[in-house]
C-alpha cells in the first residue's frame, strides 16, 4: 500500500481547500455555471441525468481497508448506501448533493484519497493489472512504475489541458492484464537482450467512437527513459492534437490521420531534447518510491495447503468457488481471491455501505488489509493463504459476494448508463440482469466456458463493448432504446475489437440473441476447451448471424440498402 509522504497530503489538503472556496462561491452566485463547470470537473465532480456523480481516484486500483471504509462512511452518509466501482478502477457515487461535496473531500483526505484528475482533458487515473505483485509472470511490480507515473502526471502544468482525456495503463507481467493496447499510452514490461528491464511502447489505441488497437511506438524503452519517453508523446499530441472537434481530439485519431511512423518520427525527434534530461529516472528515485509501499509479512507455507485439498474433495461449491474466483500467486501458499460484484439481480460494480465495510473486515483478516480493484468492476483479495480460503468463501458467500463466475458470462463489465449517465443512449443495467436471469445456472454456465460479455449504453464504450467477446452497445433508433451486438472482440495479448452482427435490437430480444449465440457456439465448437472468441476467429461471424437473425438475413440487408438508397 502507498503511503503518503507529507507533499502528497499538503497538494490533496490545499486542494480541497481551494474547491471548498470555489463551492461556497458558485452557490453564493459569485461564480457562474461557466467558470464552475471546469473546477468541478478538476474534481471529479459531473452533472448527471438526475443527480451530481462524484468520482474518486482509486489509483491502479489499490485500497487499504481503513479508505475502504471511509467509502462506506461516505456512501452511506452523503450518497444513498451504495457506490459503483468502475472499468478505470475508481468508484463513482450517484447521488452526492453539490454543497456536500467538499466535506465529501475533506474525508477522502483524511485516508490519503482524492477525486483530483478523474475528469477533464488530464491524465486520468493510472490503471494496471489487478494482481498486480503477486502474478507468478511478473517481470515487474507495477504497482510502483504506476506511482512512478501518478508522481509524474499530477498537477503536471503542461499537460492540465490538453486536446482530450488521456488513460494510460501498465502491465507487468509477460500477459497483459490492464488491457494495455486500447489506451492512450499502454505500457508492457519487457526484458531487453542484455536482461535490463524496460517498457513495450504503444501509442494511440482506445475505445469510444472511433475504437483502436494501439500501435508499437517502441518496442524496448530501457526504464531509466520513461518519464522523458512520455514528455515527448505528450507534447506531440499538445502540439498536433486537435482542439477544434472533441470528437476527432483523442490521441488515436491523430496517430491514424498522421501515420503511426509519421507519429513516431516526431516523437523520436521530440524526445532527442529530453533524452538523459533532468526527469532521467535514477535507481535512487524507484528505490524512494518503492520504500512508500508497505508490502505483506508472508509466511513460509507448504505450496498446497493439506487443508485446501481436503475441502475441494468434499465440498462441490467450494470447488466450484475455487475453480474460477481464486488465482495463483508467486508465493508458495497464498493465493488471489476475487469477490464478484456480479450476483445475478444486482447491478454489475455496484456495493453496498454494509458490503464495503464487511470486505473491509474481511481484507483485515484474511489479506493483510489491502485489496484491489479490478476493470472488471470486481474486488479482489491478493494475499489470502490457502488455509483460509474455505472459511473466507463461507463469509463471503454470506455477503452476496461469492458467485463463482469470473471469466464467464455473467461476469458482465457494464456501465451505468442511461439509469444514470446523461451521455447514455439507453440503459444498461436492466439489461445485465435479464441476461444473467437467462443464464442463471452454474452448470449451464461451466458448459459454455470462457466468455466475455460488456455493455455500454452509449459510443464513449465506458463498459469496454468492443473488447467482449460479445459486446452490447445501446443506440437511440427514433427515440427509442436499441441495442447493437458485436462479436469477436478481446483483450489482453491477442486483443481484438468486435465486428456488429446486424441490426440492432429491442431490450426485450437482447436476451434471445445472446441465446442464439451460445447455441452457435455451443453447436461448432470442436472440443469442450475451444473457447467462444476461438470459435469466431474459426468460423467468422456469418454463422453467428444466420442463426440470430434467419437464413434470409443478407437479402433483407440488400432490399434495405435498396430502399436506403432510394
Amino acid at each position: 500500500m502507498y503511503i503518503y509522504d507529507e507533499i502528497d497530503q499538503r497538494l490533496v489538503e490545499e486542494r480541497v481547500a481551494q474547491y471548498r472556496d470555489q463551492t461556497r462561491r458558485f452557490l453564493a452566485g459569485k461564480l457562474s455555471e461557466d467558470e464552475f463547470r471546469p473546477l468541478r470537473l478538476q474534481n471529479g465532480l459531473y452533472i448527471q441525468r438526475f443527480a451530481p456523480m462524484l468520482r474518486v481516484a482509486i489509483p491502479y486500483g489499490l485500497l487499504s481497508s481503513r479508505q475502504l471504509r471511509a467509502l462506506a462512511y461516505i456512501a452511506r452518509t452523503w450518497d444513498r448506501g451504495y457506490g459503483h466501482f468502475s472499468t478505470r478502477q475508481n468508484i463513482q457515487f450517484n447521488w452526492p448533493k453539490l454543497e456536500d461535496v467538499p466535506d465529501i473531500l475533506a474525508k477522502l483526505a483524511t485516508v490519503q484519497m482524492h477525486a483530483i484528475q478523474t475528469s477533464g482533458n488530464c491524465v486520468r487515473n493510472i490503471t494496471t493489472d489487478h494482481f498486480a505483485g503477486i502474478a507468478p509472470d511478473e517481470i515487474v511490480d507495477p504497482l510502483v512504475w504506476c506511482e512512478v507515473v501518478r508522481q509524474w502526471s499530477a498537477f503536471h502544468p503542461e499537460f492540465a489541458y490538453l486536446p482530450r482525456k488521456f488513460k494510460i495503463a501498465i502491465a507487468g507481467g509477460e500477459q497483459d492484464r490492464a488491457a494495455v493496447q486500447v489506451h492512450d499510452i499502454g505500457l508492457q514490461a519487457r526484458r531487453g537482450p542484455d536482461g535490463n528491464v524496460g517498457f513495450r511502447v504503444l501509442v494511440g489505441g482506445g475505445l469510444g467512437r472511433t475504437p483502436i488497437i494501439g500501435v508499437v511506438v517502441r518496442e524496448f524503452l530501457p526504464w531509466q527513459h520513461l518519464l522523458t519517453y512520455l514528455d515527448a508523446i505528450l507534447r506531440v499530441y499538445n502540439r498536433y492534437g486537435r482542439r477544434d472537434n472533441k470528437y476527432k481530439a483523442r490521441i488515436k485519431i491523430l496517430v491514424k490521420e498522421l501515420a503511426p511512423e509519421v507519429f513516431r518520427r516526431k516523437v523520436e525527434q521530440e524526445w532527442a531534447h529530453l533524452k538523459n534530461g533532468p526527469a532521467t529516472l535514477i535507481i535512487e528515485e524507484i528505490g524512494r518510491i518503492e520504500r512508500r509501499f508497505t508490502r505483506p509479512g508472508y509466511q513460509k507455507l507448504e505450496p498446497i495447503a493439506p487443508e485446501y485439498t481436503l475441502e475441494l474433495g468434499r465440498d462441490k461449491g467450494f470447488a466450484n468457488w475455487a475453480r474460477r474466483n481464486v488465482h495463483p500467486h508467486k508465493m508458495p501458499g497464498y493465493a488471489a481471491v476475487t469477490l464478484s460484484l456480479k450476483k445475478t439481480g444486482v447491478p454489475p460494480g455496484d456495493a453496498t455501505a454494509d458490503q464495503m465495510d464487511a470486505v473491509a473486515d474481511l481484507a483485515e483478516r484474511y489479506s493483510f488489509g489491502e485489496l484491489r480493484v479490478s476493470h472488471e468492476q470486481n474486488l479482489i483479495l491478493a494475499d489470502v493463504r490457502q488455509s483460509d480460503l474455505h472459511a473466507l468463501w463461507q463469509e463471503a458467500r454470506t455477503l452476496g459476494l461469492a458467485t463463482p463466475n469470473i471469466g464467464l458470462l455473467t461476469n458482465i463489465i457494464s456501465c451505468p448508463g442511461g439509469d444514470f449517465c446523461s451521455l447514455a443512449n439507453a440503459k444498461s443495467i436492466p439489461v445485465a440482469e435479464a441476461i444473467q436471469r437467462r443464464f442463471d445456472d452454474l452448470d449451464y454456465l461451466h458448459d459454455i466456458g470462457e466468455l466475455d460479455l460488456n455493455i455500454s449504453g452509449c459510443m464513449n464504450s465506458c463498459g469496454h463493448h468492443h473488447v467482449g467477446h460479445i459486446g452490447i452497445l445501446g443506440v437511440d433508433k427514433q427515440g427509442a432504446e436499441y441495442y447493437q451486438i458485436s462479436i469477436g472482440g478481446a483483450q489482453g495479448n491477442d486483443a481484438s475489437l468486435g465486428k456488429v452482427l446486424g441490426p440492432a435490437v429491442s431490450q426485450a430480444e437482447v436476451p434471445d440473441v445472446i441465446e442464439k449465440l451460445i447455441e452457435t457456439y455451443l453447436a461448432r465448437r470442436d472440443s469442450d476447451e475451444e473457447r467462444f472468441i476461438d470459435v469466431v476467429r474459426r468460423i467468422g461471424i456469418e454463422p453467428f448471424k444466420e442463426h440470430v437473425y434467419g437464413l434470409n438475413h443478407k437479402a433483407t440487408e440488400s432490399r434495405s440498402r435498396q430502399l436506403a438508397a432510394a
